[in-house]
């Protein structure tokens, strides 16, 4: 059976690939999904620790039916997606004696879905998940790394707007524009999509099996391909809204900051995607307290203009069109604008789309499902034809400015899977050197990035000045940074070492390296962020 996984900040959402139907099917999980007559089901992305040693947790919907989402606890987490592969500014909780990180609070929770998964019918044997475009290496691996234990023979990785543009199953050769505007990140991502006879393609390094045939074997059977022309992305989402209201609330009813608040907060954003004038009221019966949250659009809309919500959209849309004129797209080349996530219902958000296009190009129907549907697409002979969003360089020493500084080996642009590795010959700088360190690094976008920190409880996310490169260092760590054992030992004045720098279909970053005097391979097809 083929599963997707959209893992979101705040909701996540499973679908699997039904063989009778031949369609994508959400699935509801008991006791995970949310028990109401939503459409699709959506797993709240919680996480309450009971035994952190025993790795004891209750996770989505569960969270909510207890209550435990609404007291101040140091074993409640949520947005917890935002810091798995962030360096965290502040304390992480120490919980049953043991430092808990974002990493493993994110494992207990897949795991958890994954494990009522596995006894569906037909068994788990292909799975699919969904990154952020401007996710690092370093939540890629941590998500691949969370799947080698599971008993899965295939797990692939796809960009969630590109898993959106084949979820709306829009018609071929279109320039789609896919808006994804979640719980944590805004992604655009300008998709082309293509079908070809059979004969003229091939799946890239897959079979999908029907019956007993391959894919190979059903002369019937259209490839779809889907070209990326165009991302842009950046950590901003409905998290942030919701601690902008709660800071709002605070500072106009000095309510306190914490999870009811914020819980509360949320309820009200979520009122006003459908209604001009939205309010909360809860009554805490243990202290006897009440709280009542009352908000409009107009007050709504000068809240984001305050935290220069709408500059950074139109940071990352002019991003995007500057891509996609590169490729000869202009804005009236694009055919429609799928919006995905639950931040796009926001009437601000679809006003300010409506800014660059028509509204019969829009399309906001499916704004839940379309990424995991999609995602299925991978499992059923779809090529994905993609390029590197961040480049990898190395680390030097800039004498001119003396200080660190990064050289890109592959560029943002790049094709993967690349057909022809990048070459980088080292030697010794001091007489009888026993090895060779190099510390490499995956580069963001120079036009900023973002940092995450702890305000009280609650992760936040604030942007870093325009113009700071984002470096996340794949192997700056003890015993990672050395990459070459030189025996016999090196010596100034000539090459001593050949790197070849690949990236894989999965986009990791792989090296080989060849001794060049005694021509044997030290590594070979290394995966960076494993190097340790």
């Amino acid at each position: 059976m083929a599963i997707a996984i959209d893992f979101g900040t705040s909701n996540t959402v499973i679908a699997r690939w039904n063989p009778v139907t031949q369609q994508p099917q959400t699935l509801t999980l008991p006791g995970l999904s949310i028990q109401q007559n939503l459409n699709p089901p959506l797993i709240p992305s919680l996480v309450y620790i009971e035994d952190a040693n025993q790795g004891k947790v209750i996770v989505g919907q569960q969270v909510r039916d207890r209550g435990l989402d609404l007291k101040s606890d140091t074993r409640f987490f949520r947005s917890f997606k935002r810091g798995i592969g962030s360096d965290i500014q502040g304390f992480l909780p120490e919980l049953d004696g043991q430092t808990v990180t974002f990493e493993q609070v994110g494992q207990w929770f897949l795991t958890q879905v994954i494990e009522q998964l596995a006894p569906l019918e037909g068994g788990l044997d292909s799975l699919v998940l969904t990154v952020p475009v401007d996710s690092f290496e370093a939540y890629r691996y941590w998500l691949g790394k969370v799947c080698q234990v599971l008993p899965v023979e295939q797990v692939r990785m796809l960009d969630e707007p590109t898993a959106a543009a084949l979820g709306y199953g829009l018609a071929e050769a279109e320039n789609l524009l896919v808006i994804d505007f979640g719980g944590g990140t805004l992604d655009l991502s300008l998709v082309q999509l293509n079908r070809s006879s059979q004969a003229n393609t091939k799946p890239v390094g897959f079979l999908l099996k029907w019956g007993n045939k391959s894919l190979a074997e059903d002369s019937k059977q259209k490839i779809k391909t889907a070209r990326v022309l165009a991302k842009a992305g950046q950590n901003l989402g409905g998290t942030d809204i919701d601690n902008w209201l709660v800071d709002y609330f605070a500072k106009t009813q000095d309510l306190a900051v914490s999870p009811l608040t914020i819980r509360l907060a949320e309820k009200v954003k979520i009122q006003l995607s459908s209604q001009n004038q939205a309010s909360e009221v809860y009554f805490d019966d243990e202290n006897f307290e009440s709280y009542e949250l009352e908000l409009n659009r107009d007050t709504l809309e000068n809240i984001l203009k305050e935290h220069a919500f709408f500059e950074q959209l139109d940071e990352s849309m002019t991003n995007l069109l500057q891509q996609a004129r590169r490729q000869g797209i202009e804005l009236s080349d694009i055919n429609a604008v799928l919006l995905v996530g639950g931040t796009v219902q926001l009437p601000a958000v679809q006003t300010w789309v409506r800014q660059y296009f028509a509204p019969e190009k829009i399309r906001s129907e499916r704004p839940f499902e379309a990424i995991a549907q999609g995602a299925l697409q991978l499992t059923q002979g779809v090529e994905i034809k993609d390029f590197l969003y961040h480049s990898y360089g190395v680390r030097y020493w800039d004498r001119r400015n003396q200080r660190h500084n990064w050289h890109p080996i592959i560029k943002a642009g790049q094709a993967y899977p690349m057909t022809q590795p990048v070459e980088l010959y080292l030697g010794a700088s001091l007489e009888n050197q026993p090895s060779i360190e190099l510390i490499i690094g995956e580069l963001g976008a120079e036009t900023g990035g973002t940092e995450v920190y702890f305000d009280g409880d609650r992760l936040i996310t604030r942007r870093l000045d325009s113009g700071v490169t984002t470096v996340k260092p794949l192997n700056d760590q003890e015993g990672a940074r050395t990459i070459a054992q030189l025996t016999p030992p090196g010596f100034p004045g000539s090459d001593r070492i050949k790197i070849l720098f690949q990236v894989d279909q999965q986009r990791f970053l792989r090296i080989s390296v060849e001794d060049l005097l005694t021509s044997e391979t030290l590594l070979e097809n290394q995966l960076v962020a494993q190097l340790s």
